[in-house]
């Protein structure tokens, strides 16, 4: 049972290795989520300024993850141009674009004020 839960935090971490190996955006989100941590520690923001950070740091990471995995299932199934599989795929990074739109406001709303 141990080995079990081992080896899901094994395949998971190999979800994320392959994350930021195949995904562009993946870099780029990590370059955001640094300058957001390090403009949190040196604004010293509250503590329920960090929660909300955190739930939109983690949003987009989870959303680009599932963009991911709906991207490759996708070109597995569909391996041709098709109509549904571009929109499925459209649609995933859509989800992401829309996360990352609304954290973008709410980290500039947090922030935006510490800086003047």
């Amino acid at each position: 049972m141990f080995k079990k839960r081992i080896q899901s935090f094994i395949f998971a971490f190999q979800g994320l290795k392959f994350l930021f190996k195949t995904q562009f955006h993946a870099k780029i989100h990590f370059v955001f989520t640094l300058a957001v941590i390090i403009a949190g520690l040196y604004f010293s923001i509250t503590k329920t300024e960090w929660l909300i950070l955190l739930i939109c740091i983690a949003s987009i990471w989870s959303l680009e993850a599932v963009n991911t995995a709906i991207e490759q299932i996708v070109d597995l199934v569909s391996p041709n141009y098709h109509e549904k599989a571009k929109n499925a795929k459209d649609v995933a990074a859509a989800a992401v674009l829309i996360a990352a739109i609304f954290s973008a406001i709410i980290g500039l709303m947090i922030l935006f004020p510490y800086v003047i």
